[in-house]
């Protein structure tokens, strides 16, 4: 590679990111990249060059990473004209292009699909008056006009609707390659052009329905694709709003500096005030307050903090002021090493190859080389060449991939409609193939196994009295153990002139009495915490003191309503299920205990996760992972196939592949039953057009059929392909 051009109009030096060891690194936007085989071979091409010590394709995000092994061998312009000799065309990445392109895309799609549907109702219309007139005695001159009018409307759809699936053809042709989308633009122009043909000179039969049909069934699978891999990367980018920009650096001296985040180094001393989000990794060296720590553990409750306590990058400072020495900054910190497992586990699962590619694979080769070999066979026979085309052409028509085509998106449709019912929603295409593998389920706990909302646990020992002073007193805080004591009682007018001790809990002076509510040492309860930790070792303690009335609220996270129900009937379903938490040992290990899950692990951070996942596929299982919070994220990624619940972060809904809706953990079991069945119904589709060409193809070859009976056969395998998808309608677990 020669070194990187200079000409200003192409300047791409400001798209280039520093790599380490003097390398430079550029992410590229790669249009017209639809399966794991186009990312395959687009590595494959890259792979070679000795000045790149990285070509990575992010399947998902239809986004190529370059790496040059030094910064000045860096040539971006080299690497767009390689992609456009692979068929393929990219530019630069940006996040607001890359957008606003997909939102293009995606209408562009959609209008297609609306013309292509309005033409073929339109359409359908004319043939079946052509079809009846058959029997009825249709005028030839009736015929011929009905025949020009679909012509009329049929052109210019496929034309228009078809583009998708020529573009990427002509694409792969280019660049000396094969994909599904050659085939199915071969039929449709052979199926419009014998058309065209049998209409010019009178013929009885036209095929102008079949080819817009094919293209408006097509439609809907590119469309419904392009949708979800849009809705998953919309929110991907919210784990940067957890990144800090800037951090308060203490000098020496004693003053304040405030400083970019990614100039901050090891040993350095940062303040953070009430509010601000922890930029750093770090220990705290003075100060006490509340961290809402979700990112790492997955506890929603907010945890207590003093001096000596770890903290890390992205995590809440709620209540009080610290003091942290820095430990790891920038690239190093925990935010950044989820970011990187979250990008590598996301490429990773991107490589599975769906049943429709597997079998294009074949396919495409197949059919084009069985009609060349027809048409020189009946050559050689001395049948003629006009004859021996037409023979060819048929042999096209009836091997045209109709079948394969609508044989996953038909079931994909019908299946997702079945899931909406059960309240699941799909956020990728082939989450249903692989749903359907799998013969594992890791749950993450909180928020998952257990409801969002926490509850007092000890609801029915707590005085009345004592719930509503301790309620008018919370409603002057944001911690959700606080909210728990509020939405329990019915306080509604909160004390004047609350203080906040930071780190310890709320305090108020009423008629001459104070009032505190907060940690058990804050409010002088400790005896009675101890027998209430006691009785609830899983629950989270908050105490109050009203003068000699001492009350300990045990608040804690309770299990789904379905959460046992659910767990036998995932067992019965043949599925081995595991816990992993970031929580602690007492709470998991009484989740596992009630729901009878035997393996189980907690404290688990995000990168230990995605780590058990990983020996988990090392032993080849396939994992179905099931999590909600933002330290869940790359393990959802890195998990063969992923759920998560509609009160999930942002970002763990974006790399989850279903969505649960409502509170139930009932549909993840709906979801599978329904997924193994509308697998097993694709697999019937291939076969049903194997067989189908199994026996039409040498019928075609011998010369039996005419392009007419092809049409039929094609249209009447399609129609067996669809009714057999609508089996996808019932499913999920009986009850």
């Amino acid at each position: 590679m020669t070194s990187l051009v200079k000409d200003p109009a192409r300047d791409f030096s400001h798209f280039l990111a520093p790599g380490p060891e003097n390398r430079v690194r550029m992410d590229f936007v790669v249009d017209g990249i639809h399966c794991a085989a186009c990312a395959a071979r687009i590595e494959r091409a890259f792979g070679g060059e000795p000045d790149l010590s990285l070509a990575r394709v992010n399947l998902t995000e239809k986004r190529l990473t370059i790496e040059w092994v030094e910064a000045k061998r860096a040539d971006p312009p080299q690497i767009l004209a390689r992609l456009e000799a692979l068929g393929f065309s990219g530019h630069p990445f940006r996040i607001a292009e890359r957008e606003a392109s997909e939102k293009a895309e995606e209408a562009r799609l959609l209008r297609a699909l609306g013309v292509a549907g309005f033409a073929m109702m339109n359409i359908m219309l004319l043939s079946v008056s052509v079809w009846s007139g058959h029997e009825t005695g249709l005028s030839r001159e009736t015929r011929d006009f009905f025949h020009w009018i679909s012509a009329l409307i049929a052109l210019p759809t496929a034309a228009y609707s078809g583009h998708p699936f020529f573009d990427s053809a002509i694409r792969s042709l280019k660049a000396r390659a094969v994909n599904m989308d050659v085939p199915i633009s071969l039929g449709i122009l052979l199926a419009l052009g014998v058309s065209v043909f049998e209409t010019l000179n009178s013929g009885e039969h036209a095929y102008f329905d079949g080819a817009v049909m094919l293209i408006f069934f097509l439609l809907i699978g590119r469309v419904l694709d392009q949708m979800m891999m849009r809705r998953t990367r919309a929110v991907a980018s919210n784990l940067a709003a957890l990144r800090s920009e800037t951090v308060t650096r203490i000098l020496p001296d004693g003053t304040l500096r405030e400083m970019a985040a990614a100039t901050i180094e090891p040993g350095d001393l940062v303040l953070v005030r009430p509010g601000e989000r922890i930029g750093v990794d770090g220990v705290i060296e003075r100060g006490t307050s509340d961290l809402d720590q979700s990112l790492v553990t997955g506890e929603t409750a907010h945890q207590a903090v003093s001096a000596g306590a770890d903290v890390h990058a992205g995590t809440l400072n709620i209540s009080g002021t610290l003091e942290i020495r820095v430990r790891h900054a920038a690239a190093s910190t925990l935010l950044s090493r989820i970011e990187a497992l979250l990008a590598t586990a996301t490429e990773k699962r991107a490589r599975y190859v769906r049943l429709a590619d597997r079998a294009a694979r074949a396919y495409a080769p197949v059919v084009h080389t069985t009609a060349a070999l027809t048409f020189l066979g009946w050559l050689a026979y001395g049948l003629g060449w006009q004859p021996s085309l037409l023979i060819a052409i048929t042999v096209l028509i009836i091997t045209c991939p109709c079948a394969l085509g609508l044989a996953i998106p038909a079931v994909q449709v019908v299946a997702s409609g079945a899931m909406f019912r059960r309240s699941i929603l799909l956020h990728a295409g082939d989450a249903l193939e692989r749903l359907a593998e799998v013969d594992t389920i890791v749950f993450d706990k909180t928020g998952t196994l257990t409801l969002p909302e926490p509850i007092i646990a000890n609801r029915a020992d707590i005085p009345e009295r004592l719930l509503t002073i301790a309620g008018r007193l919370a409603l002057s805080s944001r911690h959700p153990l606080a909210q728990a004591i509020v939405a329990a009682g019915s306080a509604d007018n909160p004390f004047r002139d609350v203080r906040e001790w930071p780190g310890q809990g709320l305090e108020a002076v009423d008629s001459r009495v104070t009032i505190r509510l907060g940690s058990p040492g804050f409010c002088d309860a400790t005896e009675e915490a101890a027998r209430v930790a006691a009785a609830y070792p899983e629950a989270s303690l908050i105490a109050m003191r009203c003068e000699t009335d001492v009350v300990v609220f045990a608040i804690r996270q309770p299990l789904r309503a379905d959460a046992r129900q659910t767990v036998k009937t995932l067992k019965t379903l043949g599925l081995e299920l595991e816990i992993l938490s970031g929580d602690r040992d007492v709470p998991v290990a009484k989740v596992a205990e009630t729901l009878g899950i035997e393996n189980w692990r907690a404290g688990v951070e995000p990168g230990g996760k995605v780590a058990r996942l990983e020996e988990l596929r090392a032993a080849g299982r396939k994992v179905l992972m099931v999590g909600d919070g933002i330290n869940d994220a790359p393990a959802l990624a890195a998990a063969h196939v992923s759920i998560s619940p509609v009160s999930a972060s942002d970002l763990a809904q974006a790399q989850a592949d279903l969505m649960v809706m409502g509170k139930a953990l009932a549909p993840i079991a709906d979801a599978i039953t329904i997924a193994r069945k509308a697998r097993r119904l694709m697999t019937q589709n291939l076969w049903l057009a194997v067989i189908y060409n199994a026996v039409a193809v040498p019928i075609a070859i011998a010369g039996l059929a005419t392009p007419f009976v092809a049409a039929i056969a094609m249209s009447g395998s399609s129609m067996i392909v669809t009714l057999n998808a609508l089996r996808a309608r019932t499913g999920g677990v009986k009850t």
